[in-house]
């Protein structure tokens, strides 16, 4: 068996295979299906400093080749992770990882801070596509000073493996994950959702009680894959490769492309075991090409 086991930082995984921010719970409700202590870490689902209750319904729609989703992070708030959440999944035997999400760079700081009191999660990852709501909406991550702004606050209150989750829906990512380096982040994950949108033609409406989504699964893939490759290139931290990951195959790809690991979301919920599959065949992959270990192929291309 090859060593499957990579870095991010400080943070040690057994194995490159990550869960994605809402698309696993809190790794809870995947327990029945898989071994959680088999994965090499669970990124649980976006958390906010207060309580959120999200957009309205209908909030998700089925796409060729994907889903669209406008969830809108309901979540219970920080407060009720540290309470309720954190003491079930605290001793499990893997890399706990927070998503946290703000509408303004205090906001993310706040969140950060306390769970960085939490001895058990060892790192976060910032998901900078929300909408700063003190600049019009427009979202944190696709200028370069958006992104900065957050990851500054954070880098100041957070003192464990930072991971900042990059947008997609933005001109030049390599601009934006230089300057999330610059300001401290331990790594980047890519990609985010890309803004879509979908529409009920019987009732001339928008399929979204929002209008529009993010768009996930298979057919974002090639988009994924390509900016993981360029911000790569680009950055000196490890890069966290995601977007429209369903095989060993396409975990590969995206090692290859330069990710020293991966997240598996949309997948999740057409195969709850999925994360455990590609796992194993990423060890298959590398035995059967002689790989000792998986950090031979990163960045291979």
């Amino acid at each position: 068996m090859a060593d499957l086991s990579v870095n991010i930082g400080q943070l040690s995984l057994k194995n490159p295979v990550m869960t994605a921010s809402g698309t696993f719970g809190y790794g809870l409700e995947f327990a029945d299906f898989i071994p959680l202590d088999g994965l090499g870490g669970i990124i649980v689902k976006g958390t906010t400093l207060h309580p959120r209750e999200g957009n309205d319904y209908p909030r998700m729609a089925e796409t060729a080749q994907g889903m669209l989703n406008c969830v809108g992070l309901q979540n219970k708030g920080v407060d009720y992770f540290c309470e309720h959440i954190y003491p079930q999944i605290k001793d499990i035997d893997t890399n706990m990882i927070v998503n946290v999400s703000g509408s303004s760079p205090e906001d993310y700081a706040e969140c950060a801070a306390r769970i960085d009191a939490l001895e058990n999660i060892p790192a976060i990852e910032l998901n900078i596509s929300c909408p700063n709501v003190k600049d019009g909406g427009m979202a944190f991550g696709v200028t370069c000073a958006g992104a900065e702004s957050v990851v500054r606050a954070v880098r100041e209150r957070y003192h464990k493996t930072l991971i900042v989750k990059l947008s997609p829906n933005v001109t030049n990512i390599a601009d934006i994950a230089r300057a999330c380096e610059a300001q401290g982040a331990d790594s980047v994950s890519l990609i985010n959702t890309l803004m879509g949108m979908a529409i009920d033609i019987e009732h001339r409406k928008p399929l979204l009680s929002i209008n529009t989504g993010g768009l996930s699964g298979p057919c974002v893939k090639p988009v994924a894959l390509r900016m993981v490759w360029q911000v790569a290139k680009a950055v000196k931290i490890p890069v966290v490769g995601l977007g429209g990951i369903s095989s060993a195959t396409d975990a590969i790809e995206f090692l290859m492309a330069g990710a020293t690991a991966i997240e598996i979301g949309t997948a999740n919920f057409l195969d709850p075991a999925i994360t455990i599959k590609v796992r194993d065949g990423i060890n298959q992959w590398l035995d059967a090409h002689g790989c000792k270990n998986v950090q031979e192929i990163v960045g291979c291309l």
